[in-house]
């Protein structure tokens, strides 16, 4: 694994906020989109350049890919771990998203 190839992942704002949301929950390219009010196909192209970059893993259920943020990742690069624990907390941008996927899950 490569260090730039994490750094150029993580050089996008959409990458940031869906890395965000995986960190809280497993989640579809579906739920990103619906939180996010993207694309399916910006969703799939972001997600495919984390997974790329083994920042997020994604396990088939049924019809469904449900991805999470990679555990390994964070021990791998502290700076990551970092970013998730402390420092995207501070951005607003964030912080509304994690109050969408909120209502999202309460909505059912």
């Amino acid at each position: 694994m490569d260090v730039v190839e994490v750094l150029k992942a993580l050089a996008d704002e959409t990458r940031i906020r869906i890395l965000n949301l995986l960190y809280q929950e497993t989640l579809c390219v579906c739920d990103l989109e619906e939180i996010l009010k993207i694309s399916q196909s910006n969703a799939s192209r972001h997600v495919t350049k984390l997974k790329n970059a083994r920042l997020i893993t994604g396990e088939k259920q049924a019809q469904w890919v449900y991805y999470r943020v990679d555990k390994k990742i964070l021990e791998q690069y502290s700076f990551v771990n970092e970013l998730l624990t402390k420092e995207l907390n501070k951005s607003p941008q964030c912080q509304k998203d994690i109050e969408r996927l909120k209502k999202y899950r309460e909505r059912g």
